[in-house]
């Protein structure tokens, strides 16, 4: 193995991280918006969508910790390949691989969840447009 195949992960791992940025920074929006509903129909929504935004931060923090720690150790091995340890060089890069794909099922995950989340509110919506139409 040579120094350019764990270079190739860098731009994927970067994308990658930017995404669960755009993830994380979505769910800060979303828990304001809930804090300005403060209706009392809104309060069994808010009950039930508090409970997922809880999993998807702490899912979100955890595919962003086994991300940026995969890009460590694919730096870590590109360094070790640089200096000619190439054994330790590949296992460095396939612990790096390891941890990206844990970061990338915790992604999955998150994504479930985050569809229920979006049938709540489409489930809420339904209620709320029946009972103005009956």
């Amino acid at each position: 193995m040579d120094l350019t195949t764990p270079a190739l992960l860098f731009p994927a791992i970067s994308l990658l991280l930017l995404a669960y940025t755009n993830r994380f920074l979505v769910l800060a929006q979303l828990i304001r918006q809930l804090k300005q509903m403060d209706s009392e129909d809104d309060h069994a929504l808010i009950a039930r969508q508090i409970g997922m935004l809880r999993k998807r931060i702490v899912l979100t923090k955890r595919m962003q910790t086994f991300g940026v720690l995969s890009f460590f150790l694919c730096t870590v091995s590109m360094f070790l390949l640089f200096l000619g340890s190439e054994m330790p060089g590949i296992v460095a890069f396939g612990t790096s691989l390891v941890l990206l794909s844990l970061s990338l099922l915790y992604s999955l995950y998150e994504i479930q969840i985050s569809t229920n989340a979006i049938n709540v509110e489409l489930s809420n919506f339904e209620a709320r447009k029946s009972e103005s139409q009956g």
